[in-house]
């Protein structure tokens, strides 16, 4: 950018879009003093480099509005979940059942959980019963990234979108 170009001629394209032509830096860096512009190197591989006459400031920050639009339209990253105990009853169970039908078919990838408190934890079939039954009904909207695991006092799963 502006003095930091060494190469001896490059082309200059002014902030319209038409070319000046090919000059030595410093003439460039002159024109680009005439707009009250910088002089930035666009494409340094090429034979001579080009470099555009452009406001550097104004197009690092639509730069940077670009990225942050990217990453807002991004719904990889988002994921919903849904918590249960081994014992909840079958009307639960099917309103449960209904988020997680409404998260996948929404595009979102979810976590499902069924989490044990105390003496629960001696009927850990029970609960790996309840998620096979859960992956089984949801097959429909999505499936299992992997098997059921047990990880401390809950038994998760992550089920993605078909």
């Amino acid at each position: 950018m502006n003095n930091a170009i060494t190469a001896p001629q490059v082309r200059v394209i002014d902030p319209d879009g038409t070319q000046l032509g090919i000059m030595p830096p410093q003439a460039a860096l002159e024109h680009a003093r005439t707009f009250g512009l910088d002089l930035v190197e666009v494409a340094p591989t090429s034979s001579p480099p080009v470099c555009r006459i452009m406001d550097y400031g104004k197009y690092k920050y639509t730069q940077s509005k670009k990225v942050h639009e990217g990453k807002k339209k991004q719904a990889g990253g988002q994921m919903k979940e849904v918590r249960m105990r081994p014992k909840t009853e079958e009307h639960d169970f099917q309103v449960k059942l209904k988020n997680i039908e409404r998260f996948l078919k929404g595009g979102y990838k979810t976590k499902v959980s069924i989490v044990f408190r105390g003496r629960e934890l001696a009927h850990k079939d029970l609960g790996h019963q309840k998620m096979e039954r859960i992956i089984e009904e949801a097959r429909a909207w999505g499936a299992a990234e992997y098997p059921p695991k047990f990880e401390g006092r809950s038994i998760t799963v992550i089920l993605a979108p078909n």
